[in-house]
């Protein structure tokens, strides 16, 4: 009742009036998603690495991943504008910018316009069109088709994966101007990698997403069964496909076990949720996630070839 209370108080320019915009970095901040842009700029930094030819040229580096930011942080902000009635009655996102009333739905809607514009024209001048290509249509299926299935379909999860799983091929279309097979081992990765990950953290805010109208694959899922169940599965999937890298020539042979390695302790994490079914076990499995990519990332860059 507080949450769809404070949804009755925001005007429809998504501003509560008397509302000041004192603390509009930090809020410009969690409008683009700053953790997720950051994670978005390190996978796309490792794709540029792991293509570039050596030396690699830092300030190409530099410019694929700077443009990718900005076309992430455009996306993010558009999903948040179109949400944002959505995010008012969530327990987890109600303090958001624009459903707290602290930034107004045009100006929201501009800056991710604007951010997503520039970081695509960016790419074009600075890497090439193929980069600029991919960073676009990262944005439109998250925007166009991930952020409006959400409520249609359990399908959504796959959808915003496949958006997720784009950036490093981004930086390796910036680094080569093409897209070989190592770029799609990554884009498998990544893909996989997001699955329980947000399984997890869906069974856990499941209640939030039921009463914003989402389908999720954890609606209806009070055991846990299904969404555990998938995380196993997918955490299976990802420990074959994160040694691909390995046998492609992308990093060399000693990035394989500990590939496997890392792939075998993520799939322990979820087995114990599967096998427990708690807010703790699914806890678990989120922080695992969060752990095993970074270090599987700094163990492929390691071993580049």
């Amino acid at each position: 009742m507080k949450a769809i209370a404070l949804e009755n108080e925001i005007t429809p320019d998504g501003v509560k009036p008397g509302q000041s915009g004192s603390h509009f970095v930090s809020d410009l901040a969690e409008l683009v998603k700053a953790r997720l842009t950051l994670l978005v700029l390190m996978t796309t930094a490792v794709g540029y690495y792991l293509a570039a030819a050596h030396p690699v040229k830092y300030l190409g580096l530099f410019h694929a991943v700077f443009g990718t930011s900005l076309a992430a942080a455009g996306a993010a902000a558009l999903n948040q504008w179109w949400e944002w009635r959505a995010d008012a009655v969530m327990h987890r996102t109600r303090t958001r910018p624009i459903p707290a009333g602290r930034m107004r739905l045009l100006g929201a809607f501009v800056i991710g316009l604007v951010l997503g514009a520039i970081g695509a024209i960016y790419l074009v001048v600075f890497c090439n069109w193929l980069s600029a290509f991919l960073a676009t249509l990262t944005i439109v299926l998250y925007i166009f088709a991930y952020t409006p299935l959400k409520k249609i379909s359990t399908a959504n999860t796959l959808v915003g994966a496949i958006a997720g799983a784009i950036p490093p091929m981004v930086g390796w279309a910036a680094a080569r101007n093409e897209l070989s097979a190592g770029a799609w081992s990554l884009f498998a990765i990544l893909f996989f990698w997001q699955m329980p990950h947000f399984f997890a953290l869906a069974w856990m805010y499941r209640a939030d997403y039921a009463r914003a109208g989402f389908q999720m694959v954890s609606s209806d899922d009070e055991s846990g069964a299904r969404s555990s169940s998938q995380s196993v599965l997918f955490c299976l999937l990802l420990l074959i496909v994160a040694s691909i890298p390995g046998y492609l020539g992308v990093s060399n042979i000693l990035y394989v076990p500990v590939s496997l390695v890392l792939g075998g302790l993520f799939m322990v994490v979820a087995m114990h949720f599967h096998k427990k079914r708690t807010p703790q076990s699914a806890r678990w499995l989120f922080l695992a996630s969060i752990t095993y990519l970074p270090i599987l990332l700094v163990a492929m860059v390691a071993t580049k070839l």
